[in-house]
Order: structure tokens, then sequence, then C-alpha cells
């Protein structure tokens, strides 16, 4: 038996409205009243094991992991080395730079919208990478940025490296965060638009050792009204550490916290890495 075009549309609308679930299909769908309200990730708090999210047409809870140690030695030991070779240039020690590779530049690959012109999903963009505290020492973390937010720069590479040799106390380690820095209601990046359809974001950072993260990607506007508490601190922490070392901006950016769910070694060269699953 036939089933009319219009009983079966009813059917498709009535199981998105019974999932509590909104998706954008044009371009003008993705802002409302000036903010984005991402519908297909849900946040999770500090020490949640899990992560909500709607992938592939259904809700999931997804198993949150902490990096393993080689991850955090790497990643802390890198991040140290930043901050030398940036305290060096200033003092006038050294002329050399930063380098490009380690763990503050992380490619993201997404999928599920063909914005931009392209006829293409997929895509993948350089992000800058940092950790997110606890709940418990957001807060303070909070106060400490901005009452040193004016302070001279080598103070606050102080601050920056004293927070690095404690990183596992003071932060979640089964996230990273970033910023949408260009996303909004007249420019739409391909990132935003894919990360707003489908919260599944994979990360690699190039470096010897490299390392692959899949996650779940949760996205929030400062212009939201509907924040949490918790979520507005989020908001405010990354923004703030953004412009600790790059300078003020004219406004708060949407926050991106990708949730952790799987870690590979992609590491070249070596039986026990070449993109093999670390963790679960």
């Amino acid at each position: 038996m036939k089933v009319p075009a219009l009983f079966l549309m009813i059917i498709i609308c009535g199981l998105l409205t019974a999932e509590g679930v909104k998706l954008p299909t044009k371009a003008e769908d993705f802002f409302t009243d000036g903010y984005c309200r991402q519908t297909t990730a849900e946040t999770a708090l500090s020490g949640s094991p899990t992560v909500r999210a709607f992938v592939d047409g259904e809700w999931h809870d997804y198993k949150l992991v902490q990096f393993p140690k080689p991850f955090m030695d790497w990643n802390v030991e890198r991040r140290l080395e930043y901050v030398d070779v940036i305290t060096k240039l200033m003092t006038g020690e050294s002329k050399e730079g930063p380098q490009l590779a380690g763990p503050h530049n992380g490619m993201v690959a997404t999928y599920g919208y063909a914005g931009q012109g392209s006829q293409f999903k997929l895509n993948n963009a350089v992000k800058g990478m940092g950790f997110l505290p606890k709940a418990a020492k957001l807060d303070s973390m909070i106060t400490l940025l901005r009452t040193t937010m004016e302070g001279p720069m080598p103070a606050k590479l102080k601050i920056l490296e004293d927070m690095y040799k404690d990183a596992e106390n003071i932060f979640d380690l089964d996230r990273q965060v970033s910023l949408e820095l260009y996303a909004e209601p007249k420019f739409l990046t391909q990132s935003y638009t894919n990360q707003m359809l489908n919260p599944v974001s994979t990360i690699v950072f190039l470096d010897i050792p490299s390392y692959k993260i899949k996650t779940i990607t949760r996205l929030l506007d400062p212009n939201d009204p509907a924040l949490t508490t918790y979520e507005k601190q989020v908001v405010d922490y990354i923004n703030l550490i953004h412009s600790y070392f790059h300078g003020k901006f004219p406004k708060d950016y949407i926050a991106v916290i990708y949730y952790v769910c799987e870690v590979f070694d992609n590491s070249p060269g070596r039986m026990d890495a070449r993109g093999l699953k670390l963790l679960p």
C-alpha cells in the first residue's frame, strides 16, 4: 500500500519533535535573534562520565576518556617550551619564535553542511586549542585572569607556566576548548555549520609524537540567554585566556568544548602507533 507523501512527512516531523531536535536547514536558520543555540549536543559537567549528542539521527551517550599520560607529558612539555621560547624572544635572548607544530594548533575535521559555496560537506580547519579548568577551579581562575590582565607580559607568562605545571590538578583532562572566531549571523564558517548539525569532530595535532582525538563538540554562544552558570563561566574563561595573550577583543566569541571520546597515537615509524587507538 502506498503511503501518502503528506502522511509520511507528518511522521518524520513527529519523530524530530519527539527527539527534541530542531536542525537548521538553510543559512538564516543558524542564528536566531543574534545568537546560536546548538541542539545536537548537551553540556557535560566536570566529572561527568558521558556526553550526550544527537548523531546519525539518534541520541547517544558517549563515554568520555581522560588523556593518557604520554599525551599529557607531550602536551605539557611542548606548552612549557612555548612559554620559554616567547620569554626568550621578549628578553632578547633569542630571535626564534614558537613553532606552529604542537598541541596549540589542532586540525579539526567536521562534516555536515555544504556551505561557503562548496559542493562538499567535509571540512578541515586549524583551531587554537587549550585546556578547561575543572568546575571547582573556574571561578578562581577567571578572577586570576581578570585581575592580572593588564600586568606585564613576563608575569603573565609565569602564571601560564604555573598553570601548565599543575595541569592535572587544575584542568579537566577529558576535554579541549577553543573559540569560533568568525561565525556570526551574516557570515557562516563551515566548521561552525558542520558542528551545529553534526557535533562529531576529529582533531589531529601535527608533531612527533602525533595524536588524534575523536570528540563531541559543544558550542556555547555568549549571547544565549539560556546559558547555565557553568556554561557562562566556560565562555568567560575561554575568551579571557584568549585575550590574556592575544590582546583585548571587541566582543566575546562562541566558545567550543571538545569532549574526548577516543584517543589515537598517529605517530609514524613506530609499530605501537601508526594510528592505533589508545583509549578506550
